[in-house]
């Protein structure tokens, strides 16, 4: 009988949208953002994109985006706009819209994160979009709070920053990736990050989440 022994092989790096050079999000897996400012995370994620991009939100969410503020970073007529009416729905439409494989992102704007069964789903309607469609689709979920959605690819929070222009990004959580925390300028224009002075921040803002 033979014997086939383990190797350890290195993984292999999937291929990413990045914000900024080294700073990026897996192609065909899911993410999450949360903050204040995670509508405008999910906007500079777009400006790494061409063709449509999917905008899925609960028709009762009274939050949408503004077209004008939207002209800065992207051109709106790129955006479909899907309004389910049910909160299970939301979830149900990034699934399908994720295995058809037809946009390389689509967001959710969700009232509370999903739980583990639904992040699976996601993430095999994305690998099998990738496999299947013309684009390789990623997925975004926006969720409230410090968000928490289990299972997800990567974490990260977006605010205002208070003390000066721009905004503060903590990647929060990553499979492969340490928590950490940016200072980001230069939006919509080309983005500048500098490493946040308050680093450990993101750490215990994990650990709480």
């Amino acid at each position: 009988m033979t014997t086939r022994l383990l190797t350890r092989a290195p993984r292999r790096e999937r291929p990413a949208l990045e914000l900024a050079p080294g700073l990026g999000l897996p192609r065909a897996r899911l993410h999450e953002a949360c903050g204040d400012a995670r509508a405008t995370f999910a906007l500079w994620l777009a400006m790494q994109t061409t063709g449509p991009v999917f905008w899925i939100a609960p028709a009762w969410n009274r939050a949408r985006l503004n077209p004008d503020g939207m002209r800065g970073f992207v051109d709106p007529g790129r955006f479909i706009f899907v309004t389910p009416q049910r909160p299970e729905d939301v979830l149900w439409c990034m699934e399908e819209v994720l295995r058809a494989g037809a946009v390389a992102l689509a967001v959710a704007d969700l009232p509370a994160p999903p739980g583990l069964t639904a992040v699976r789903r996601m993430h095999l309607a994305a690998e099998t979009g990738a496999r299947e469609g013309g684009a390789t689709p990623t997925g975004l979920l926006l969720t409230p709070g410090n968000g928490g959605a289990p299972g997800i690819e990567t974490r990260w929070r977006m605010d205002g920053a208070h003390q000066r222009e721009g905004w503060r990004l903590c990647r929060l959580r990553a499979r492969t990736a340490p928590p950490r925390a940016w200072h980001v300028g230069g939006l919509p224009g080309p983005a500048r990050l500098t490493a946040a002075e308050a680093e450990a921040e993101a750490e215990r803002d994990r650990r709480s989440a």
